[in-house]
């Protein structure tokens, strides 16, 4: 196969780690991310054009001549990226605006689970708060209440008592999360472990891409506000290998089929989040990407080459592509944060020793930074690096990676001390 031009859309974490596998493939032969990020830079071209400029990354990947565009970030989706490269004949890695409402809209889900057959929560979706509260009257505490659009890992609230659900209710209609809390879903509460499954599909096929086990609580011990992910590990303990078989079985595949019996075929990666009760895995939510900072440790543990089977998928070719290889060894990411955050993560914080080389067990992904007029690496968002690493064990990965977290420095910044404690 001639060598390739490829286009990454994003900027975070997720893409750096995309851009540092997809370098790394023979089949390679141009990377252009957009707009990427200083991490990014170190593998592949940057374009300054933003992921929700549907029209002008069109014509950029038209401009460099793009095999395949790779699309990171959910809300590039949302704006019909996947469709614009569709009607231009340019393969994509990603889903359709329809497609990526598995996401994008956490009503339209859950309506699909139960056209679907599919175990998940309970659930009732709402427009105004004297309905949401009747609903809530049919509930035991805790009450789970979500946003129904995408917002940014932070719209789902779980309430301890009534009165916290309330208000979360009136917070969210009221407009704090803009257009995205226009609706809530409000669930009943699952209780179990939470573990995130990835497939990839063609619209037709889907095989398996993994699985990790994620940290959303911003502080030691699970305390504090949730947040788009503190740190996770793979593979999780906690997912065995007959769960991932009920899992497939019983969401990966009715959803894959039943996407396209509705006629929105599903083309990306399917990233479920399960609840894993005492009567098998529920689905908590699906998303339309590559999980943050889920993706990064899955790159790391991927020993065959991604390429291959990114551009199966977009071409509607996965029946016939090569199955993932794993290595053995596990994989563990503990992200570094701003302070402030998530609720008011403040920018501009020096950031010193994240540019180092520290060998090949561990990486440092960009997720949130930037340069400043001096050329200095400072943080530009809340999550600010993924300091990563692989082991022969979940103890040795954790060991090398906090030993790296441990040699870089953010003005202010912190960082969760105990990741991967459900499986050690």
């Amino acid at each position: 196969m001639e060598k390739l031009t490829i286009l990454l859309v994003g900027s975070g974490g997720r893409e750096h780690a995309l851009a540092w596998k997809i370098a790394q493939s023979p089949l390679c032969g141009r990377l252009v991310a957009a707009p990427g990020n200083p991490g990014v830079e170190g593998v592949a071209e940057l374009r300054a054009v933003k992921v929700t400029d549907a029209d002008g990354l069109v014509a950029l990947a038209q401009e460099i001549g793009a095999d395949l565009v790779v699309v990171g970030p959910e809300s590039a989706l949302e704006v019909g990226l996947a469709d614009k490269l569709a009607d231009a004949g340019i393969p994509c890695f990603g889903g359709s605006q329809r497609a990526a409402q598995l996401e994008t809209s956490k009503a339209f889900t859950k309506d699909f689970c139960q056209r679907h057959g599919l175990p998940t929560a309970a659930y009732g979706v709402f427009e105004d708060a004297a309905s949401a509260g009747t609903f809530l009257d049919t509930l035991e505490a805790p009450f789970v209440i979500k946003a129904d659009g995408l917002a940014a890992g932070k719209g789902v609230v779980i309430a301890p008592d009534r009165e916290a659900a309330d208000a979360a209710v009136v917070d969210m209609l009221g407009g704090r999360f803009g257009s995205a809390g226009a609706r809530v879903v409000i669930e009943e509460f699952m209780h179990g472990e939470e573990a995130s499954l990835f497939a990839l599909s063609d619209g037709k096929t889907a095989v398996l891409f993994g699985a990790a086990q994620d940290h959303k609580r911003a502080y030691d011990g699970d305390e504090g506000p949730n947040t788009g992910g503190m740190g996770t590990y793979s593979p999780p303990p906690v997912l065995t290998d007959a769960l991932v078989e009920q899992a497939w079985r019983e969401l990966i595949v009715p959803t894959v089929e039943g996407m396209a019996a509705e006629g929105n075929p599903y083309v990306g990666v399917l990233y479920a989040g399960l609840m894993l009760t005492p009567t098998g895995p529920k689905l908590v939510e699906y998303n339309a990407r590559f999980g943050d900072p889920e993706c990064q440790v899955l790159m790391l543990r991927l020993e065959s080459d991604i390429v291959p089977i990114l551009l199966a998928a977009a071409k509607g070719e996965l029946a016939s592509a090569e199955p993932p290889k794993w290595r053995d060894e596990a994989a563990i990411c503990v992200v570094l944060a701003a302070e402030g955050y998530p609720d008011a993560p403040e920018t501009g914080g020096l950031i010193q020793g994240a540019e180092a080389d520290y060998g090949h067990e561990a990486e440092i992904f960009h997720a949130g930074t930037t340069r400043d007029a001096e050329g200095n690496l400072v943080a530009s968002g809340g999550r600010v690096l993924n300091v990563c690493a692989l082991g022969a064990t979940l103890h040795e990965a954790r060991d090398v990676a906090y030993a790296a977290l441990g040699t870089v420095s953010l003005e202010g910044g912190f960082y969760r001390s105990d990741i991967g404690w459900r499986a050690l």
